[in-house]
């Protein structure tokens, strides 16, 4: 019996010998190894986009926002009719035992002005468990005080980018900014975050105590007067099961009777960050299992190419068979020539994947995330679709009857 080391280096001297054939015959494989990865990781990137962005918005997250106002049968938006008020949030903090913050929110686009320098940018009123909602840590300065909250003090806190377009490189401390006219002074600076996962610059913001938007910036038609209140639950589980709390509760508070109409609406922010990133799996696979037909209809080539050698080299086996080869050996050289096809073939598969991955994301506006089960995944399929198909021929040549196999032309 030939010897494993022997049955490989023949293998390899054979694909040596047709390096043209060998690298067409690779061609599927390279191609559907390197589609693959590429499908994957822009899969893979979506996902991580989707995760980024729940962290930055922060987790186990509920919105309840103002209802929908109807005037002369016209129907307005969600939030066109002013119901919420802070102190709902305050009352299902207290009294629904799976929320754990509720963050009042009144908000409005304003330009703002220090000196010569003004910069138009989102105003947000809310007080500090906002900013313990979303996770967001200072890079200098202090929160709001409960004095800040209490009194309706014109005190801000920047984004970097508010802070960059204003300030340059000043020290923006205690300086004093204009909104709507108005004075504030700085007392805080957020740590940068860069964008969301859907392209909006997070640092471009400025708080302001909730208060302080609705008496002195903003205006409210009602007293304490809320545009949402973002609630944060004790788990994911809980935002689920703390909804209806959430409804009964506050449809007692608007004293609203068994036949009107929620005056508010509920969002679940999980849920939907949930559903989307379950979506971007369903197509992560989708694309993965188109891009893997590639691989597929390469090992039908390498099948193909492997009956031609066969057949081309029937005389080469017979003469092996009549020197003592068993079956076994005939098969296993011409299934390591399958294999070493298809492997190399994803070898290079993987390289051409990763640079595409690369072009991807800086070319367009995907984002390709590389992993390594991304790469060892279509390679170790290009293998088996290798040894797969490459067993037919390698079982067809060791079939061939020696003395028939010597006198073949």
């Amino acid at each position: 019996m030939t010897d494993i080391g022997t049955i490989s280096s023949i293998a390899f001297r054979a694909i040596k010998a047709n390096k043209m054939r060998s690298v067409l015959t690779s061609l599927g494989i390279i191609i559907g190894v390197a589609a693959v990865i590429v499908m994957l990781a822009i899969g893979n990137g979506a996902q991580i986009s989707i995760q980024n962005e729940m962290k930055t918005m922060g987790s186990n997250l509920i919105i309840v926002r103002s209802g929908v106002a109807t005037s002369s049968g016209a129907r307005g938006g969600h939030g066109s009719q002013p119901t919420m008020k802070a102190a709902d949030g305050d009352a299902i903090q207290q009294k629904i035992a799976k929320i754990k913050l509720a963050a009042p929110v009144l908000e409005e686009a304003a330009q703002i002005v220090y000196g010569n320098a003004n910069w138009s940018t989102g105003i947000t009123g809310t007080d500090n468990r906002m900013f313990e909602i979303k996770e967001w840590d200072l890079a200098y300065g202090r929160f709001f005080s409960e004095t800040d909250i209490k009194n309706a003090a014109k005190s801000a806190i920047l984004g970097k980018t508010v802070v960059l377009e204003l300030f340059g490189d000043l020290d923006p401390l205690g300086k004093t900014i204009r909104i709507k006219g108005i004075p504030f002074k700085v007392i805080g600076v957020l740590k940068e975050r860069g964008q969301s996962g859907m392209g909006q610059d997070q640092d471009d913001v400025v708080y302001i105590p909730i208060s302080t938007a609705q008496k002195k910036v903003m205006g409210t038609t009602l007293p304490d007067q809320v545009r949402f209140i973002m609630l944060q639950a004790v788990d994911a589980p809980s935002t689920y099961t703390a909804q209806d709390e959430i409804r009964e509760l506050l449809r007692q508070r608007h004293n609203l009777g068994i036949n009107k109409e929620d005056d508010f609406v509920i969002r679940n922010l999980t849920q939907m960050m949930e559903m989307m990133e379950n979506s971007t799996k369903i197509m992560t696979i989708l694309l993965g299992a188109i891009a893997s037909i590639s691989l597929l209809v390469g090992g039908i080539g390498i099948m193909n190419i492997m009956l031609v050698s066969v057949t081309e080299r029937t005389r080469e086996i017979g003469i092996r068979m009549a020197i003592g080869a068993k079956a076994w050996d005939i098969r296993w050289q011409f299934l390591t020539e399958a294999l070493v096809l298809s492997l190399l073939g994803g070898l290079f598969g993987v390289v051409i994947g990763l640079i595409g991955s690369e072009l991807v994301s800086a070319f367009t506006s995907l984002t390709a995330k590389i992993s390594l089960f991304y790469v060892l995944l279509p390679f170790s399929f290009a293998g088996f679709v290798g040894l797969f198909f490459g067993f037919y021929p390698a079982y067809k040549a060791s079939l061939l009857n020696p003395i028939s196999a010597l006198r073949y032309e």
